[in-house]
């Protein structure tokens, strides 16, 4: 089955209003700038989509990407475990007027919650933040004399993605550390959608080398020229 598509456009078309979107990358390693840009274009010209709790490991940087989103007032709420990073201006500014929301969760726990979500397991329990804020109403339980807190699965309405290489059929491998979330969250969304630095036919792949298969892709777009998001923020772009 081709799943390619023609542009970055048709790549993000059907994320709505209220939609969870899990967004891949570790700080600017694997993040998707074109896909996220290309729905904040979609914003500007029909208003949405918006009110979106958007799943990522930071809370964005500087003017661009998921930063670019929050200052679009796109995004509803951040799940994520440092939603200050190199430049949060975007987060901290919209949070303290009020006018978005954090969940707060340990970074190994929310590649487990995304795991568990892909995984079909509803939750689980990890010692990591027993005894702090982040644990408050949360079960907890005894194991062996020590204090965990269960935990719940993620699961994402949406996912958006970046490979290095991916066939016509979505199967995908990521350069070095690009890969962080991305394996996880495309197990874990309804919608997997993945821009690649270059497509190639079935078979071109290396079984061996694939990392996400194409089951759970339902698009690939190629962008072969890819922003990175530090050099952009080096450059001062500001993507509005």
């Amino acid at each position: 089955m081709d799943k390619t598509v023609s542009g970055l456009a048709a790549a993000v078309a059907g994320i709505e209003d209220g939609m969870v979107l899990m967004v891949g990358g570790f700080g600017g390693s694997g993040a998707p700038i074109e896909l996220i840009h290309a729905l904040i274009d979609r914003f500007k010209a029909t208003g949405g989509p918006k009110n979106l709790t958007v799943v990522n490991n930071n809370a964005g940087n500087g003017r661009i990407g998921i930063a670019a989103m929050i200052d679009a007032g796109m995004v509803a709420k951040m799940v994520c475990s440092f939603p200050r990073s190199a430049d949060p201006r975007a987060f901290t500014e919209k949070y303290l007027a009020g006018e978005i929301a954090l969940e707060l969760v340990p970074q190994g726990t929310l590649a487990e919650r995304i795991r568990a979500g892909g995984a079909g397991i509803p939750a689980f329990y990890t010692p990591a933040s027993y005894g702090t804020d982040v644990a408050a109403g949360k079960p907890v339980a005894e194991f062996e004399g020590r204090h965990y807190v269960q935990e719940r699965w993620l699961k994402a309405d949406a996912a958006l993605l970046k490979a290095e290489l991916a066939d016509t059929m979505g199967n995908c491998t990521y350069r070095k550390a690009a890969r962080n979330f991305s394996p996880l969250m495309a197990a874990a969304a309804k919608l997997t959608i993945v821009q690649a630095a270059r497509i190639v036919e079935p078979g071109e792949i290396d079984p061996e080398q694939v990392v996400t298969p194409g089951i759970f892709v339902n698009r690939v777009v190629e962008v072969a020229d890819a922003k990175q998001e530090e050099a952009l923020m080096r450059d001062g772009v500001a993507y509005a």
